[in-house]
């Protein structure tokens, strides 16, 4: 199928590695024009060089951005000051037990989950609005209406992501522009990788063990009963991005293998 994006320019932030690099090479494969983020020269350079490896004649630039840090957030846009689809993915987490969550951690998560996508849509929404076409989307997370326990403030920042997704939707009544999001269930990113590694040598389980234990007692709703792969959340990234999903806007768009108990 194609989805009509050849020559599209594509920024995707958090892209060096995991669900944001999956993302970014399929956008390669459609013969779009793509510009990645990470929070270093040389995550940025090995990336480059590796999607360049896998998609033949790739169009891929790259620039570093600490999501955390306003002024290299602005060097970024200055750089890059006008694309048609935003990809906001950048995004941390942490397991940790709500009484000794403080403060700081509250707000370090809302700074890089949050406001990474909200200064990025401030800057591109407009001129998307004016050239009458574009697409956001925000990469937010079951999470978001499934809030973990073992990371409460993690799960209300993917649920503030919904809200602004939403509310730049409404904005954009009568254009050909739409902001969505997609809500992946547990990934095998590299995140999640390092976090079962830890499990596993922590609890003395297989890899295999800790995923099984992991569906079993934390995510016992799941019907996938299995980490999603980085491709299955870039596939329907990329497809709601492109001008053949043109009727989706406003939408929570879920790829978290049924986890999530509703019909909505």
């Amino acid at each position: 199928m194609d989805l009509q994006l050849k020559n599209k320019k594509v920024l995707i932030s958090g892209s060096t590695a995991g669900i944001g690099f999956a993302i970014a090479q399929r956008f390669l494969q459609e013969g779009a024009q793509v510009v990645i983020n990470g929070r270093t020269k040389e995550s940025i350079d090995k990336a480059v060089a590796e999607l360049k490896s896998l998609v033949a004649n790739a169009d891929v630039y790259g620039i570093a951005a600490d999501f955390s840090n306003a002024g290299e957030v602005d060097q970024l846009l200055s750089s890059f000051p006008e694309v048609e689809i935003l990809i906001n993915n950048a995004g941390i987490f942490e397991p940790k037990e709500f009484a000794q969550i403080p403060d700081e951690d509250w707000f370090r998560l809302f700074e890089v989950n949050v406001m990474s996508g909200i200064r990025l849509s401030r800057h591109y929404f407009p001129k998307m609005i004016e050239k009458n076409w574009g697409r956001i989307i925000f990469i937010s997370s079951e999470s978001a209406v499934f809030i973990p326990s073992e990371m409460i403030h993690y799960g209300m920042t993917k649920t503030a992501q919904i809200a602004v997704s939403r509310g730049l939707a409404e904005l954009t009544q009568g254009t050909n522009v739409t902001v969505n999001s997609i809500l992946p269930g547990p990934t095998k990113s590299k995140g999640v990788g390092g976090f079962l590694e830890d499990l596993s040598k922590s609890s003395g389980k297989t890899i295999n063990e800790v995923e099984e234990d992991f569906f079993k007692n934390m995510r016992p709703t799941s019907l996938l009963q299995r980490f999603a792969s980085v491709d299955e959340i870039a596939n329907t990234t990329v497809y709601f991005a492109s001008p053949l999903a043109s009727a989706t806007n406003g939408a929570s768009i879920r790829v978290e293998g049924g986890l999530v108990r509703s019909i909505l």
